[in-house]
């Protein structure tokens, strides 16, 4: 029973990890695309719709991956590898919940930057937080492909 059930678990892991994986790849090209084919006020919409879509799809991805990667591993002894996943894998949790709030931001930022597209203090604010948005996917990036790494080599 124990072998069919860790089978389960295991293909939940792949299909959750795939969906983050594949979340990040499509944020990222569905991003440049739009920005460059809409218009300020229509991106802002987009946006707005599909982070809401995708920060519950990829919430529930990332969580179920780092749960079922965890009963996975639970008969994995404590060590290094062990210890350096667990922390990678908190720090992609905590970046991934400031990056959540950072979009949030951003949209209010950019819908306020539609209305009042001459003021420069604002579109000062827009671009800092574009700057920093972007580096925080490069960390969330950075943080997944490091999990990744870690987890297969735990699998081995």
């Amino acid at each position: 029973m124990t072998h069919i059930l860790d089978a389960g678990l295991l293909a939940l892991f792949v299909l959750a990890t795939s969906t983050w994986v594949g979340g990040l790849v499509v944020i990222g090209v569905v991003a440049r695309v739009v920005r460059s084919t809409l218009t300020p006020a229509d991106s802002v919409t987009f946006f707005r719709g599909l982070g809401r879509t995708h920060g519950i799809v990829g919430s529930v991805a990332l969580l179920v991956a780092l749960i079922t990667g965890g009963v996975l591993l639970r008969h994995h002894s404590w060590d290094g590898l062990l210890s350096a996943t667990v922390v990678v894998a908190v720090a992609l949790l905590a970046a991934s919940v400031v990056g959540m709030l950072q979009a949030r931001r951003m949209t209010v930022l950019r819908r306020a930057l539609v209305d009042r597209a001459d003021d420069t203090q604002l579109l000062a604010q827009v671009e800092g937080g574009s700057r920093r948005a972007l580096a925080l996917r490069g960390l969330i990036t950075l943080l997944t492909l490091g999990l990744v790494i870690l987890g297969a080599g735990l699998a081995t």
